[in-house]
């Protein structure tokens, strides 16, 4: 029922075909070239699916593909689970690039920053930076490296930050590794490798801590995980984390919060810590698209991991339709809001610098609620 990547490799390409049943949001970071993108229900009646061929079943490390494989199996179609997942396509990949021709492949990376990128990723990472004051002299930092495709390239602008120089300051490329699977890890090591980012990893047991959590699981682990990255940064002398959200977030995050959440909130560009004295979070890709971040890696050849926790395949929370549709939900209502409106990304982004409080009929500051009939006698 499994097949391997080394069994793949011995197949002629025409007698099969890798299906990616994914989600979007994984899919975006990266997937096997000629690889059909689906969900296990779309198997059946996908047109660019050659149902005559073996299926390749795909998913993130090679487990929830091999019920699907299954049951495709006992619908009568010839259908395998590929061993590993793309995680394990992934080391593969890593594995056949020459290893001498890594320092040509980092040069060319930060090259695309400076020319082709120049405008819709590094000048929108300067502007972020300047305008939000995100970058002090004396700052030390600490970027933090999920291993997607957003906080590698947040480390690669850093890199390039230095290399300018404007006034003094440091940066530490900093991975906390809360239980990856092996596969997981390495796949992350190879790519700070190749793109010659030294990256720092420390190691938790975050992921065993929260796995038996019934209820609400993944938001304590994003908690957790920030507080072991503060604590840890604090320990290497720094003063500030840097994190890897962009555009689409802040504006994703604020309709979020009006229809899921009731109430107007944005994303930051920088925050302190309540709990880390000293400490701020700072959000420098916060004015980059994530299609262009989708275009460099593209442009680049470059091919990242969504989410390293080692449960995804597995997990009821991550992996459920309801909490994993909530944002796709978002980025679809977004998508169908433009096709009449082609603004209404920087409208919704720029909401939130236009809040007239005069209209609003509660607010609160400082933690603090106010209504308008609090003042509202005395401005008659």
């Amino acid at each position: 029922m499994n097949i391997t990547i080394n069994e793949l490799k011995e197949l002629n390409k025409n007698d099969y075909q890798i299906i990616d049943i994914r989600d979007e949001i994984e899919i975006s970071h990266g997937i096997i070239p000629g690889a059909v993108a689906a969900q296990p229900e779309e198997i059946s009646t996908n047109e660019n699916i050659d149902r005559s061929k073996k299926l390749v079943i795909c998913c993130s490390r090679g487990k929830y593909s091999v019920e699907v494989a299954e049951h495709l199996k006992e619908q009568g179609y010839d259908a395998v689970s590929l061993e590993g997942g793309y995680a394990a396509w992934l080391l593969d990949y890593f594995q056949q690039q020459e290893q001498n021709a890594d320092d040509e492949f980092a040069k060319n990376v930060e090259q695309s920053l400076r020319k082709k990128f120049k405008k819709k990723i590094w000048s929108k990472f300067t502007k972020a930076i300047n305008t939000y004051e995100l970058v002090k002299p004396g700052d030390r930092i600490a970027v933090c490296i999920s291993g997607g495709k957003d906080s590698m390239l947040m480390a690669k602008c850093f890199q390039e930050l230095k290399l300018h120089n404007k006034f003094d300051f440091e940066v530490k490329f900093l991975v906390m590794d809360p239980g990856y699977s092996p596969a997981n890890r390495r796949v992350i090591e190879e790519n700070a490798r190749r793109l010659h980012i030294p990256i720092t990893i420390f190691e938790s047991d975050i992921f065993e801590s929260v796995y038996n959590i019934e209820k609400n699981p993944c938001y304590l682990c994003a908690r957790m995980r920030r507080g072991h990255l503060y604590h840890y940064a604090q320990e290497l002398g720094c003063n500030k984390i840097a994190l890897g959200h962009h555009y689409d977030d802040v504006i994703e995050t604020i309709l979020m919060g009006m229809l899921y959440g009731a109430q107007i909130q944005s994303m930051m560009p920088k925050l302190h810590s309540t709990n880390f004295e000293g400490m701020e979070l700072i959000r420098p890709l916060y004015l980059v698209r994530e299609d262009d971040i989708k275009a460099w890696r593209d442009y680049n050849g470059l091919r990242f991991i969504q989410c390293a926790c080692k449960f995804t395949d597995t997990c009821t929370t991550c992996n459920n339709e309801e909490n994993r549709s909530k944002r796709m939900e978002i980025k679809e209502l977004i998508k169908t809001l433009k096709e009449v409106n082609p603004y209404v990304e920087g409208n919704i982004f720029k909401s939130v610098e236009n809040v007239n409080l005069d209209t609003m009929i509660c607010y609160k500051t400082g933690g603090e609620k106010h209504h308008f009939l609090e003042t509202y006698d005395e401005l008659g």
